[in-house]
């Protein structure tokens, strides 16, 4: 879902994080690893070789040979796979035509909506509403209302399913459903997936200034579900994310002076160790989109060395937000970022 891009540009970091160490709790495969000297890249599968050859089965419209792994995910898994398969190009032409022969069939109805979702934000781009064509929101609209049909579809085929409420919530910010639509469907998300980092970014951003919310009732929410979630939770890279929207906000001058502020800083430090770097804090699919954010906050703020603690975790595994704040290019960002906060600790 595109998001309004912005260019821009480090310590009093607390020693803490030497002396706790990282806090990545029990490392596994795919587990952060502090060598940070990997060449950048984005890889929406985070190194996985099954959701490769998954990616893969989508571009070429082989549903057949992708159907067993969608079968088979649980209710987490299954939301991060239909979300990367969503990205590809022209997954729409395919499944329209499956689901013609197999009306009934709830994981196609389920991908199919979830494209639609992400087809209707490439024809709205990532302008600002007052630039989009008046072309560019009829098809937005378009394809989000094929998105909304489907998507209730699968929801009440399959109650239990965290992922057609997790693009609902997608559907009803582009759409404009509403305060109350919004907050439904988070509730319905979190019901069904209580700590899915996903559904609450969706609604920070729900939330937030541009959104038709505040920065006051995004930062409440981002601070409420962070102390509601035990040490260790992910949710505290809210806590950034939110910090990072009002940056974006403001203009050039005072967005540093904000992010740098004491009163920032200190929060952000707070939101880190009681999260990713707490000792607690165990990897799932997709910590690093948690890592990247906290490193580019940090790494904004003026404090490379709790920065670098993250881009070394990170080993160059770069997520396109929030980078593509600063440019059209996230692994030009990130790389830029990270080796700052590296060289100034040589």
């Amino acid at each position: 879902m595109p998001l309004f891009r912005r260019r821009s540009g480090g310590e009093g970091a607390q020693d803490r994080a030497g002396r706790r160490g990282f806090g990545f709790g029990r490392r596994g495969a795919g587990s952060p690893a502090a060598t940070g000297s990997a060449e950048p890249r984005l890889d929406p599968t985070y190194g996985d070789e099954s959701a490769r050859l998954a990616l893969r089965q989508a571009a070429a419209g082989d549903w057949a040979a992708l159907r067993p792994t969608l079968a088979a995910a649980d209710g987490a898994e299954l939301s991060f796979l239909v979300g990367a398969m969503s990205d590809v190009p022209r997954v729409e032409q395919w499944t329209s035509r499956a689901l013609a022969d197999t009306p009934d069939d709830t994981l196609l109805l389920l991908l199919s909506g979830a494209r639609h979702v992400v087809w209707g934000w490439e024809a709205r781009t990532a302008a600002r509403a007052k630039d989009v064509t008046e072309e560019g929101w009829k098809v937005f609209h378009q394809r989000l209302d094929v998105a909304e049909e489907q998507l209730l579809e699968a929801a009440e085929r399959e109650p239990s399913w965290h992922a057609p409420w997790n693009f609902l919530q997608m559907s009803a910010l582009g759409a404009s459903l509403g305060p109350d639509v919004a907050a439904c469907r988070f509730e319905a998300a979190v019901r069904r997936a209580p700590g899915n980092a996903g559904s609450h970014r969706i609604r920070l951003q729900q939330l937030s200034a541009k959104w038709g919310g505040s920065h006051e009732e995004m930062h409440e929410f981002a601070r409420s579900a962070m102390l509601a979630a035990p040490e260790g939770s992910p949710l505290g890279e809210l806590v950034a994310l939110a910090h990072l929207e009002q940056w974006l906000a403001l203009p050039d001058g005072e967005d540093r002076a904000y992010l740098t502020s004491p009163a920032v800083v200190a929060g952000l430090q707070e939101a880190a160790f009681r999260s990713v770097l707490h000792p607690d804090f165990v990897p799932v699919r997709g910590w690093q989109a948690s890592f990247n954010a906290f490193a580019m906050a940090f790494s904004l703020a003026d404090q490379p060395k709790t920065a670098r603690l993250l881009f070394d975790a990170l080993d160059g595994c770069v997520t396109e937000a929030p980078w593509h704040y600063l440019s059209r290019d996230p692994v030009k960002a990130f790389r830029a970022h990270r080796d700052r906060c590296t060289s100034y600790w040589r």
